[in-house]
């Protein structure tokens, strides 16, 4: 294993290509086709193919989901409920409600906030379980007011879901759970078949293939983001930061994927030198490490700058999922940040108190997208109509000026619906 070190922005940045996968592409058009066509027949193909399962039914059974909450240890149920509270009091910051403004003359201009009528979210179960994807999906899309949530995740050797997988959505109070994955699973949600609904919208993480699903059918539904592989950027000026700080947390996102990213930004040769040995040192006693050792291969580095100034001009170009700044000043630092998903800011706010507990949501902007894109949040669950009623008084006062703008647009039929208007008026 190789824990690539680069000296500033332009030599980090030539080295890092993550492009288009015309493979898994065309693999994606062909299996979303055949779900698209042939319903549960070809969930029942692709679940036996990947899966190597061939399950009796799609909806996990009621039971099954009692079953695996009655199952669960008194003290994770007991973490899960501290979680979940965390999580709501902080989304339930983030709701907005309708708005409209009465002016004077009789007119009304605003906004109606409306929930998505039904959400699809997915739920992966490949290398690990995710419980705390499904807590950051279903909080924020029940604060929304979303009438209908279902969930989708791979069938495990049982033919369901991981049954922390199943605990959860119990303790949330959802009972459609749907045992099916992949890019299969996205064609469900989005085209319906016999035994899954359509929905209107779409969420949470996946594979490249979930990815790749979600980018081809979204315009016949919603979707929340293109997310590609998870990633971590860790910022230091300062060498008194425990070595272990530094190399545990880039280990913890290395661990997640081949092509997760674990970056450390520092001004310090000794420090980037130091890192890279315990690094190496470390990994061959991980419990995932051909995962961690394929992620250092293939994205994760390190990355030696002059100074502060050159630490931020990487971080912004960037644009990590995860910022951790452990710089002198954290707070005084912010203001130079414009891209990044979640920031974590000092040494007392590690990344993973960000993915399980601290409230604000884990699902975040990656592969520089946070350079446009937010986390996931209430507002991903909601939509607004603008409402307008114009007043007679108003319409009478503004209406040659619309005309004028109409006419100079060539578009006469819109002129003439206002003058059929001030005619009568």
């Amino acid at each position: 294993m190789q824990v690539k070190i680069f000296n500033g922005l332009k030599s980090f940045s030539n080295s890092i290509d993550v492009g288009e996968d015309i493979k898994v592409t065309s693999k994606v058009q062909e299996i979303l086709t055949k779900v698209r066509k042939n319903g549960d027949a070809a969930l029942r193909e692709y679940t036996a193919k990947f899966d190597k399962v061939i399950p009796d039914f799609w909806l996990v059974p009621e039971n099954a989901l009692e079953e695996a909450l009655g199952n669960i240890e008194d003290d994770l149920l007991l973490v899960l409920k501290q979680a979940a509270d965390n999580i709501m009091s902080f989304h339930k910051r983030q709701k907005t409600d309708s708005q409209l403004d009465f002016s004077s003359d009789g007119s009304v201009l605003g906004w109606k906030v409306t929930p998505v009528d039904s959400v699809g979210i997915y739920i992966p179960g490949g290398r690990a379980a995710y419980p705390s994807t499904l807590l950051m999906n279903v909080i924020p899309a029940k604060i929304a007011g979303v009438n209908r949530i279902a969930l989708v995740s791979p069938p495990g050797p049982s033919g369901l879901p991981h049954h922390l997988v199943m605990a959860t959505a119990a303790f949330m109070g959802i009972n459609e759970l749907y045992a099916v994955g992949g890019a299969q699973s996205i064609g469900a949600l989005a085209y319906g078949t016999e035994s899954i609904e359509k929905v209107v919208k779409i969420t949470g993480p996946g594979n490249a293939y979930v990815a790749e699903a979600k980018r081809q059918v979204y315009g016949k539904v919603g979707i929340d983001s293109l997310a590609g592989p998870s990633e971590i950027m860790i910022v230091s000026d300062r060498e008194d930061i425990p070595l272990d700080y530094l190399v545990r947390d880039m280990l913890s996102q290395a661990e997640h994927d081949p092509d997760s990213g674990a970056f450390l930004v520092t001004t310090s040769d000794k420090q980037a030198k130091r890192v890279s040995e315990r690094i190496k040192e470390l990994v061959p006693k991980m419990p995932r490490k051909e995962i961690i050792e394929a992620s250092f291969n293939n994205r994760s580095a390190i990355i030696i700058v002059k100074d502060l100034k050159e630490i931020f001009e990487v971080v912004n170009e960037f644009a990590p999922e995860h910022l951790e700044i452990l710089t002198k000043d954290p707070f005084d630092d912010l203001y130079r940040i414009r891209n990044a998903g979640a920031i974590f800011l000092g040494p007392n706010s590690p990344e993973p108190v960000g993915d399980y507990f601290a409230g604000p949501n884990h699902t975040l902007p990656t592969s520089g997208c946070a350079k446009f894109s937010s986390p996931l949040g209430v507002q991903d669950f909601m939509k607004t109509s603008s409402v307008i009623s114009y007043s007679a008084e108003r319409l009478k006062n503004q209406g040659e000026q619309i005309i004028r703008f109409a006419e100079e647009e060539k578009l006469f039929c819109h002129a003439a619906s206002i003058q059929a208007r001030l005619d009568n008026l």
